[in-house]
């Protein structure tokens, strides 16, 4: 059963259950870019990432990729697991795009292989920096142990992602992911993957079809994302 609201972000609202250790995750219709500073409300936009994310996480199951997520109980809402949120962002890299073209100068496009893997501090007073791997021990109390599965695991989910979305005929560009603990310990990938946390270029025509249609004005974020759904559907995600 739905309880009190817990926590509200830029596009979720977490509340909790008659289960401590469960929660339901609402997404919103608000989008946000450059932490922030851009927003905007869709329409259907917090169905589409629900559902996009639901498919996802259920493949990742598939693969023994364990996740918070537990069901999609209506269009906007999923019911997970409760996680103690580490406060790092892991981005992981496989073409260059967005701000790794401006901070190093390297030019869109350019293939990272293996595949860059970068860790940013959840700080938005500090607008997210990019942190190295003791900034995390200092920062956020991580253990070595913990940090050195987080991207064992951000690479395997990596490979896992990039096969999925080809599958629908989308090439992964980059994507950011969150991790947090669960009661027992064990550490499992949390929040969401959808459009709004990766990069996707349509196979054939390298069109973006993520949320740089809204960040650069270029598209509607609703429709694409409403295709990315659909592809999922028809591809590799049971309905």
């Amino acid at each position: 059963m739905k309880g009190s609201l817990l926590y509200e972000g830029k596009a979720k609202r977490v509340y909790h259950t008659d289960d401590p250790e469960q929660l339901i995750l609402s997404y919103k219709d608000d989008a946000t870019a450059f932490n922030g500073k851009k927003k905007e409300s869709f329409p259907g936009k917090g169905r589409l990432n629900n559902l996009i994310t639901s498919k996802v996480f259920q493949s990742l199951h598939q693969q023994h990729i364990k996740t918070h997520f537990i069901q999609a109980l209506n269009e906007t809402e999923q019911l997970v697991y409760k996680t103690d949120i580490v406060p790092l962002e892991v981005v992981v890299r496989n073409k260059a795009a967005g701000s790794i073209t401006r901070r190093l100068g390297i030019s869109e496009q350019t293939l990272f292989q293996p595949p860059i893997l970068e860790l940013f501090y959840k700080n938005d007073e500090l607008n997210d920096p990019l942190i190295n791997d003791v900034h995390a021990y200092h920062l956020t109390g991580i253990r070595e142990q913990d940090l050195t599965l987080i991207k064992e695991q951000a690479l395997l989910i990596n490979e896992h992602l990039s096969s999925i979305f080809q599958k629908a005929g989308l090439e992964l560009i980059d994507f950011k992911l969150e991790f947090g603990f669960l009661s027992d310990g064990r550490l499992v990938l949390s929040d969401e993957i959808s459009p709004d946390t990766c990069r996707l270029w349509d196979l054939e025509t390298g069109t973006k079809m993520d949320k740089d249609v809204f960040r650069e004005g270029i598209g509607s974020l609703t429709d694409t994302y409403e295709r990315i759904l659909q592809r999922l559907e028809e591809s590799v995600c049971a309905k």
